[in-house]
């Protein structure tokens, strides 16, 4: 437990922490630049599984353990049982990141340092940036695998093996490629913190619950491969096949891997603790070595950077790091003053708070207009919308999100539409959004029922009642 003379430090450093990182999700989310992808789609699972409906994303198709196989979602939904709101997940979201500075205070005491330099790791934790820009990114499950991974390391160190047990098999269910994750973690735990059981323990779930990931549920609930295959290029169309080149065509390999973007992605990811990292010290980023490497090996923009989740479970490690420099006296930056001040400029530089006062509000002209159409979807029907207007209608079985691929599809199954044509957003062109407006205003099956500021809402005729006209 903490000491009783930081109670009241941490009451207030927790509570203010997620007053602010709740505050600011929400305030997003209430300003329409949530998405489909991807707060209404963890939003429609719990929703689904609390009703007792199968967990089929209706703009993927597919059940949601053929995606990442968050099976803690099942734990979750009984939350959504009593009380369905998509707030709950921006809650959960800046509760666990939050406290996360629980482990991290007790890991620094057992690494000798004083109460005032376990206080200084914790908020630099708390300001280091990607904290800040996750929180804002919608939902992430992997949020919660932070205190657990924290929580594991901090139990193996202690030889607390229930605890150990728990937090492991809670981290597998928080996203399926974390599952890697605790292999090395498992082979760090072996080789450099001498506990050997809790390494092999480590190895062996992760290791079995990649397999049943891959060679079961995967096969069973999407049997077209994983979505995120195409991110790697020439490497391969299946987990196995890509696997396998990785060895095979090292050409590849090191033609997705030298490259500027990883270069940068390098840079973001350090800069903030570099003041308190030594090379003697980085043994702990040997846990990371999957996530890190895929994350390398992607063409994909949004896995290197430090604003969407692929870099999550790479933070304790970074941390843990941290404190062991700090232990040891070797971090360069030693007056707390320049080591606040250095994580103060990097969470300046690089947190997206700036969104708030540009990106953000740029939908205020429709914002009204947004709020009256949604109250106007009165009936859990099947709905197609704008890709940020989607977490504001997902709890039903079905709801589609327009874009170029999708805005000339049959409209048969819908009973609803919902288009913001000055603001299309995600996958939406302004043009393709004028063709669905013109294209649903000469179908005889729709009457508009609602128009304001170029936001339109139609419904289908045959799911009105007797007494129900279209309203201005």
């Amino acid at each position: 437990m903490i000491k009783s003379s930081s109670q009241k430090t941490f009451i207030l450093t927790t509570g203010l922490s997620v007053l602010i990182l709740f505050f600011c999700s929400t305030i997003r989310h209430n300003l329409f630049q949530s998405g489909a992808l991807d707060l209404g789609y963890h939003d429609q699972i719990l929703y689904l599984l609390s009703q007792g409906k199968p967990p089929i994303i209706s703009f993927w198709g597919y059940h949601f353990l053929g995606g990442h196989a968050e099976w803690i979602y099942y734990g979750l939904s009984l939350i959504y049982r009593i009380h369905a709101d998509v707030h709950i997940l921006l809650a959960i979201q800046a509760i666990v990141l939050s406290i996360a500075i629980v482990p991290i205070l007790k890991l620094s005491e057992q690494a000798g340092l004083s109460e005032q330099k376990s206080w200084l790791i914790a908020i630099v934790y708390l300001l280091y940036p990607l904290i800040f820009n996750i929180n804002l990114f919608d939902f992430h499950p992997e949020v919660i695998a932070v205190p657990l991974i924290f929580t594991s390391v901090l139990c193996a160190r202690s030889r607390n093996t229930p605890g150990f047990i728990l937090s492991t098999t809670l981290i597998l269910g928080c996203r399926a490629s974390l599952s890697l994750l605790l292999v090395s973690m498992g082979f760090w735990l072996f080789v450099f913190e001498k506990r050997r059981w809790y390494g092999i323990y480590t190895a062996i779930i992760g290791m079995a619950w990649f397999g049943i990931f891959t060679t079961v549920l995967l096969p069973t609930f999407k049997p077209d491969g994983h979505h995120a295959l195409g991110r790697y290029g020439r490497l391969g169309s299946s987990i196995g096949e890509m696997a396998i080149n990785i060895f095979l065509k090292p050409q590849a390999v090191l033609e997705q891997t030298l490259t500027l973007p990883n270069l940068e992605y390098l840079l973001l990811l350090f800069i903030p603790l570099l003041w308190g990292l030594h090379w003697r010290y980085l043994t702990p980023l040997i846990a990371t070595t999957p996530i890190l490497f895929l994350n390398l090996l992607s063409n994909t923009l949004a896995q290197k950077d430090i604003v969407h989740q692929y870099s999550v479970p790479i933070l304790p490690f970074l941390i843990l790091s941290v404190i062991a420099t700090v232990a040891h006296q070797k971090n360069f930056l030693k007056p707390k003053k320049w080591i606040l001040a250095w994580c103060l400029f990097c969470f300046f530089a690089l947190a997206k708070y700036g969104y708030f006062f540009g990106l953000y509000l740029s939908d205020l002209d429709t914002w009204s207009a947004n709020r009256q159409a949604i109250a106007l979807v009165d009936t859990q029907n099947d709905v197609l919308t704008n890709h940020n207007l989607v977490p504001h209608l997902t709890h039903r079985s079905f709801i589609q999100h327009a874009s170029d691929d999708n805005f000339d599809q049959s409209l048969e199954r819908y009973q609803f539409i919902l288009l913001n044509v000055r603001h299309p957003h995600y996958g939406l062109s302004e043009q393709s959004a004028q063709q669905l407006l013109q294209r649903l205003k000469a179908d005889q099956q729709f009457t508009q029922q609602f128009e304001q500021d170029d936001v339109y809402l139609f419904r289908r005729k045959s799911i009105m009642g007797f007494n129900d006209s279209p309203k201005p």
